[in-house]
């Protein structure tokens, strides 16, 4: 009796019977004949055909690619190695992106947000603004950079250099504190003017304000970033309006929920 049976051919080999009839299928390894007795029986030629299908498929070598590939000569063999080499890098490279983004969602927003963004709500609870005031903003960050990515990291230096002003820290620490109070509370209006007049005296502040407007459908996103988490008839809702008529009394361009 020459050669073995196909189970035998793919035990030898590293794959499953059901690969080996695969690769007969698809015209890789040449199906051998029935012997007197019935069996196909795989040689040595056979064996060796599937020891370097299976090898290139292996190495990430496409089953389209095998054959032309094993049927090469010496000179087009290694120039498409060298391009499936080249195609193994990219993928390489995708899933380390893939693998580093997960890392970053297990790091909390990390993956929708860039590091110095991070950084920043750090500072925002270093200076004392309660946790839930610093997760809103993350999240109100997270949507600022979907709806006008073009003009986030410029938003993030205004933030910054804002942050360095105590003046300001004072203000956004009272406009926190402002949400717990009621609606009708005379205080608001005494802090939406401080607030505006702040801005008004800092243009450099101002564009935390002005900065996020998009060049197309502006107002609607303006007001989905500005004015995100807001509970309609609240304090918070209130104070905003407010510090919004007041730059607008002043001429600043803040687009109106009517307006484009």
């Amino acid at each position: 009796m020459n050669g073995v049976t196909i189970g035998q051919a793919a035990a030898f080999v590293g794959v499953t019977v059901k690969t080996v009839r695969h690769y007969h299928k698809l015209g890789l390894v040449k199906e051998p004949e029935r012997d007197s007795s019935g069996y196909r029986r795989y040689g040595s030629a056979e064996l060796l055909r599937l020891v370097r299908v299976r090898t290139l498929a292996a190495a990430g070598v496409p089953l389209a690619e095998v054959g032309p590939l094993l049927d090469a000569d010496a000179a087009l063999f290694a120039a498409a190695l060298t391009d499936v080499e080249r195609q193994l890098a990219e993928r390489i490279e995708e899933l380390i992106a893939r693998r580093d983004m997960l890392r970053r969602l297990a790091d909390g927003d990390r993956a929708l947000l860039p590091d110095r963004a991070v950084a920043l709500l750090e500072r925002l609870s270093g200076v004392g603004l309660p946790a839930d005031e610093v997760a809103a903003t993350r999240e109100g960050w997270v949507l600022a950079r979907a709806l006008v990515p073009e003009g986030f990291d410029d938003y993030l230096t205004h933030v910054e250099n804002a942050l360095d002003d105590p003046r300001f820290v004072t203000l956004i620490k009272r406009a926190t504190e402002a949400t717990a109070w009621e609606p009708d509370d005379p205080r608001l209006a005494e802090l939406a003017t401080a607030i505006a007049d702040h801005f008004l005296a800092n243009p450099a502040h101002l564009k935390i304000v002005t900065g996020l407007q998009a060049r197309t459908d502006a107002a609607a996103r303006y007001h989905l970033i500005a004015h995100y988490g807001e509970e309609q008839g609240s304090a918070t809702a209130r104070g905003v309006a407010l510090v919004e008529a007041k730059l607008r009394a002043a001429g600043v361009h803040i687009p109106r929920p009517d307006t484009r």
